[in-house]
């Protein structure tokens, strides 16, 4: 039998509504650290157990977004891999872009989740249903967090985040008894 980690039953309740869920990139699906190679182009180290989790989630019909200030061609090379649809690069407002994709979608923010780390996130983190932050998320963020990852960003706490919904919308035993990844 699989155990799942003890998540506080408010975070549980909240996760059990989201059909959206956005991610800022870096210092969240990325450890933060801006590498660029000697042509000016940046690269990123991700983390492949975040990358099945929003597949799964992909798959168990909830959406993903990525959103982040910065424009990364690496970015747009894992979303394309993750076939994520909502890519939206070189946002200034986070909220606007979430508020955006939520209508259009069909959906209130009460239905939407959002994992950042730091001073650019904190308005689409107050706004959401459910705001998720990385273990290593800047002090400011930490308080406006309903639920912090037990793994930094760029280290696993993507996919934190995904078994979380996983876990509040019943899908996890679905998941293991199919027994391959999607």
């Amino acid at each position: 039998m699989i155990t799942s980690p003890a998540y506080p039953g408010a975070v549980l309740g909240r996760a059990a509504k989201i059909r959206l869920i956005g991610f800022d990139v870096d210092g969240t699906l990325t450890d933060g650290s801006l590498l660029y190679g000697s042509d000016g182009q940046d690269q990123k180290k991700f983390h492949v157990q975040d990358g099945m989790g929003l597949a799964l989630l992909r798959q168990a019909g909830i959406e993903v977004a990525l959103v982040s200030a910065r424009r990364s061609a690496a970015v747009e090379a894992r979303s394309r891999e993750l076939h994520i649809a909502h890519v939206h690069l070189g946002q200034r407002s986070k909220l606007a872009c979430m508020q955006g994709i939520a209508q259009e979608l069909g959906i209130g923010m009460e239905a939407v989740a959002f994992m950042g780390d730091d001073l650019p996130d904190l308005a689409v983190l107050r706004d959401v249903g459910l705001a998720i932050a990385p273990a290593d998320a800047h002090h400011w963020v930490l308080p406006v967090a309903h639920w912090v990852t037990p793994r930094c960003g760029g280290l696993g706490a993507g996919r934190d985040a995904c078994d979380l919904l996983l876990h509040a919308q019943g899908r996890i035993d679905a998941i293991l008894a199919h027994g391959e990844a999607p």
